[in-house]
C-alpha cells in the first residue's frame, strides 16, 4: 500500500495527550511538533516510519492521511483501509496486473471493484472525493451504487482507467445523480456503448466539470451539441479528450470552451468531395473555420495527415503536450511540425517519427521532459524508410534536451554507446524505458551490459526503470550491474535478459528499493527465482511470465513466507488461426507466476486459470 496526504491543519498550540511507544509512551511537546510537521510530509515511507514511533503518531497519520494509492487491489481489504484511514479523501486502486494491457492474461482473471464501492457506498469513507480505479472490472450495479450513495452525491473525482464491464447505462446514473463532478476519466476503457443520453445527461445536470475523458474508448455515438453544452455550462472546463468526431463538427464547442488548456481526440473523417468539373476539393477545406480556444497548451487529433496539419499551425508556438500517437504523419511531417513547438514539455508519437524526427526534436524543442514513442505499424515503417528510431536519434536527444525527465521508447537498433550517452547527459531522469523491436536481424552492439551499467550509474534519480531485450541482449554480469546501480528504483520491467541462475541470483543482492519487479522470456528456474526473492527485501510484487517450471511447483517453497500469496496460471496450449495460410495453428501460452504480499489472504474469486500455489500440498512428499 503507498499512501500519501494532502495538507490538512492541525491545532498545534494545544498539548497532546502520551501515549505509548510500542508499549511505552510519548511526550506530549513531541507529539506537538509532530502535528504542526505531519501537513508537510508526502512521502508515504517518510509517514509510514514516523507512524511506527509510538501510538499517538500512529493515531495522528490515521486521521490526517487524505490520499492513499493501493498498488495492488489483492493486497488488502476494504474494512481494513477504512479502519487505518477513515478519514481518506481520495483513493487510488489498481486491479489487474499490467499483463492485462498486453492481453496476457483472461478477462476474468479478477480485479473487481464491487467489494471497494460498497464500502464507499456504506459510509465508512465519508469525506471521500476522489476515486480512481485503473485496470479493474466495473459493472453498471457498480456505477449505480456509486451514484445513490451519499459519496456520490459530493464525489468530484472518478476515473475509471483502462477499465471493463461496464457500459452507457451506468455512466447513466453517474451523469444523473454526480452533479459536483469536476473529473470523469475513461481513457481506453473498455464498455458498451448502448446509447448516446449519458452524455447529454452529463451535460444537463453538471456546472463545475473540469475534465471529461472518454478518448479511445467505443463511445462514438457523440452529439456535438452534448459537447458544446458542457462547455457552455461549465466555465472551468480545462481538458477534453473525446472519441472519434469529426473536428469541423467542434467549431461550436471550441468556441465556447473559452477556459480550455487541453484537447484530445476528434478525428478528420471527412470524404474528399468532387467539383462540377470531376476534381477532389481540397482536403483541408472543411477545417479552415477551425480555431482552438486561446489558452489550448495540450493537442491530440486522431488520423490527421499531412493535408490538415495547418490546423495546428496557429497554435503550435504555445503547444507543451502534443500527441500525434494516432496520426497518419510520415517522417518528414513530424520533422516540419516539431519545428514549430519550439515549447513543447510532452511528445507522444509512434516510431515513425524515426532518428530525423529525434534530431529535429533535439534541436527545436530543448525543454521536451517526457517522451513517450510506441512502436508502429510494421507496414507504416516499411513505406518510410527513415520510420526507424535507433542510437542515432538517442544520441541526439540525451545530448541536447538536458530537461528529460521520462522516456519510453522502442528502438530497432541500439549500442551501449547510446545508453553511456544517455547516463552522461540525462541527468533528470526517473523514468527509463527501453523495448528493442525483434524486426531487424542484426543489432549493431550486443550484449548492452557496460551501456546499461553507464545509464544506471549516470542517472541517480531512476526510480522506474524498463529494460526489454531479445536473447543475448544481457548477459547475467549485466544483470548483476542492474542489481548494482539501481539503489532507488522501486518498479522494473526485465525482458529477455540474463543466461543461467547466476544473473538472477546476483541481480537479487542489490536493488534495496525495488518494490515491484515484472518479468518476460526468462531462462530462470523456480528456484532460483524464489531464492531472488528473499534476497529483495523490499520487494511487495513479482509477476513472472516465461521461465523454466518444474512441473508441479515446489521449487517456489523456498519463497513461502507469512501473509506472501502466490498464485500459478499454468503453460496452456490452444488453437489460433492463421490469416495467412487460413488454418488454425497450436499457440502456447507460457506459464506465469504471481506473488504479493496482502492482509487480505487468499483471494476467492480468481477464475479456473488461476491456481493458488498450497504448500502444504508438498509437506509429506
Amino acid at each position: 500500500m503507498e499512501e500519501t496526504n494532502s495538507k490538512k491543519k492541525i491545532n498545534c498550540t494545544e498539548g497532546s495527550s502520551s501515549s505509548g511507544t510500542g508499549s511505552s509512551s510519548s511526550s506530549g511537546p513531541y507529539d506537538t511538533v509532530w502535528e504542526c510537521v505531519i501537513p508537510y510530509v508526502n512521502d508515504p515511507r517518510d509517514r509510514a516510519a514516523a507512524s511506527q514511533v509510538c501510538k499517538r503518531w500512529y493515531a495522528i497519520d490515521a486521521i490526517t492521511r487524505a490520499h492513499v494509492t493501493i498498488a495492488f487491489c489483492y493486497s488488502v481489504t476494504p474494512q481494513i483501509l477504512s479502519r487505518r484511514f477513515p478519514q481518506l479523501e481520495s483513493l487510488k486502486l489498481k486491479g489487474k496486473p499490467r499483463a492485462a494491457m498486453f492481453n496476457l492474461i483472461d478477462e476474468n482473471w479478477g480485479g473487481y471493484v464491487a467489494p471497494w464501492l460498497n464500502q464507499v457506498a456504506i459510509g465508512s469513507f465519508p469525506k471521500m472525493k476522489a476515486l480512481h480505479f485503473r485496470r479493474m472490472i466495473v459493472s453498471d450495479a457498480d456505477l449505480e451504487t456509486l451514484a445513490n450513495s451519499r459519496t456520490g452525491k459530493s464525489l468530484e473525482v472518478l476515473k475509471l482507467d483502462k477499465c471493463s464491464g461496464f457500459s452507457t447505462d451506468g455512466l447513466l446514473h453517474i451523469g444523473r445523480l454526480c452533479r459536483n463532478l469536476r473529473t470523469l476519466y475513461m481513457e481506453e476503457s473498455m464498455l458498451v456503448e448502448k446509447d448516446k443520453e449519458w452524455l447529454h445527461e452529463l451535460a444537463s445536470n453538471n456546472s463545475v466539470l473540469e475534465n471529461l475523458n472518454f478518448y479511445m474508448t467505443e463511445l462514438t455515438q457523440v452529439k456535438p451539441g452534448d459537447i458544446e453544452l458542457i462547455a457552455s455550462r461549465c466555465k472551468s472546463l480545462v481538458s477534453v479528450k473525446i472519441s472519434d468526431c469529426d473536428i469541423s463538427y467542434l467549431v461550436g464547442f471550441f468556441r465556447a470552451a473559452s477556459s480550455l488548456e487541453e484537447f484530445g481526440g476528434g478525428s478528420f473523417s471527412l470524404p474528399l468531395q468532387q467539383t462540377n468539373e470531376g476534381v477532389f476539393s481540397d482536403p483541408f477545406e472543411p477545417y479552415a473555420g477551425v480555431a482552438f480556444p486561446p489558452k489550448l497548451c495540450g493537442l491530440g487529433l486522431t488520423y490527421m495527415g499531412k493535408a490538415e496539419m495547418p490546423v495546428i499551425y496557429p497554435v503550435a508556438s504555445k503547444l507543451k503536450k502534443l500527441d500525434l500517437l494516432y496520426s497518419l504523419l510520415g517522417t518528414e511531417d513530424h520533422c516540419e511540425l516539431l519545428k514549430r513547438c519550439p515549447n513543447l514539455e510532452f511528445l507522444e508519437a509512434r516510431n515513425v517519427i524515426g532518428d530525423r524526427g529525434l534530431e529535429v526534436l533535439a534541436q527545436f524543442c530543448k525543454g521536451i521532459k517526457r517522451l513517450r514513442i510506441e512502436r508502429g505499424a510494421d507496414e507504416q515503417e516499411m513505406e518510410d524508410v527513415e520510420g526507424m528510431v535507433t542510437q542515432r536519434g538517442l544520441i541526439a536527444l540525451s545530448q541536447n534536451c538536458l530537461e528529460l525527465e521520462y522516456l519510453a521508447v522502442y528502438v530497432s537498433d541500439i549500442t551501449n554507446s547510446a545508453l553511456e550517452c544517455i547516463g552522461a547527459y540525462s541527468k533528470n531522469l526517473s523514468d527509463f524505458r527501453l523495448v528493442l523491436l525483434d524486426r531487424e536481424e542484426r543489432i549493431t552492439d550486443l550484449p548492452l551490459d557496460n551501456g546499461v551499467r553507464s545509464l544506471l550509474k549516470g542517472c541517480d534519480k531512476l526510480r522506474r526503470f524498463a529494460l526489454y531485450l531479445r536473447p543475448g541482449g544481457l548477459t547475467d554480469v549485466g544483470l548483476s550491474y542492474i542489481g548494482q546501480y539501481s539503489p532507488k528504483i522501486r518498479w522494473m520491467l526485465l525482458g529477455y535478459v540474463g543466461e543461467s541462475d547466476k544473473g538472477i541470483i546476483e541481480f537479487s543482492k542489490g536493488c534495496p528499493s525495488l518494490q515491484k519487479l515484472e518479468m518476460r522470456g526468462c531462462c530462470f528456474s523456480e528456484r532460483a527465482l524464489a531464492m531472488a526473492v528473499l534476497g529483495l527485501t523490499s520487494l511487495r510484487y513479482l509477476w513472472v511470465q516465461g521461465y523454466n517450471a518444474c512441473g508441479d511447483g515446489r521449487d517456489l517453497l523456498t519463497m513461502v513466507r507469512a501473509n506472501w500469496n502466490i498464485e500459478l496460471i499454468p503453460a496452456r496450449r490452444h488453437f489460433v488461426h492463421d490469416d495467412e495460410r487460413g488454418t488454425l495453428a497450436i499457440a502456447e501460452d507460457h506459464a506465469h507466476i504471481l506473488a504479493y504480499y496482502s492482509l487480505a489472504g487468499e483471494r476467492n474469486d480468481f477464475p479456473n486459470s488461476v491456481r493458488m500455489f498450497d504448500p502444504s500440498a508438498f509437506r509429506n512428499t
